[in-house]
């Protein structure tokens, strides 16, 4: 699965949680959840399940706490789906 095709998945996944919508429909790798999308904490962590489960790969903790922005999630999924 190719970056764009990731990235895809991810904005549907994201889209529910988005409380800005200009800073979504530019959305980029340097997106940021929190800070650019307005997402709460609470809402990332039903990002990362909707992840695993979309992806079928299991996101560890410590994975998950670096999952802030849109590159550090594409970089998780690449390799969780690496290890597959």
């Amino acid at each position: 699965m190719d970056k764009a095709a990731i990235i895809e998945k991810l904005k549907t996944i994201v889209k529910p949680f988005v409380k800005n919508e200009e800073a979504f429909n530019s959305i980029n790798e340097n997106t940021d959840f929190i800070a650019d999308l307005n997402i709460n904490s609470a809402n990332l962590v039903d990002i990362v399940l909707d992840v695993e489960e979309a992806f079928s790969i299991e996101i560890d903790n410590q994975s998950m706490e670096q999952m802030l922005t849109i590159k550090a999630a594409l970089t998780i999924i690449e390799t969780k789906l690496a290890e597959k």
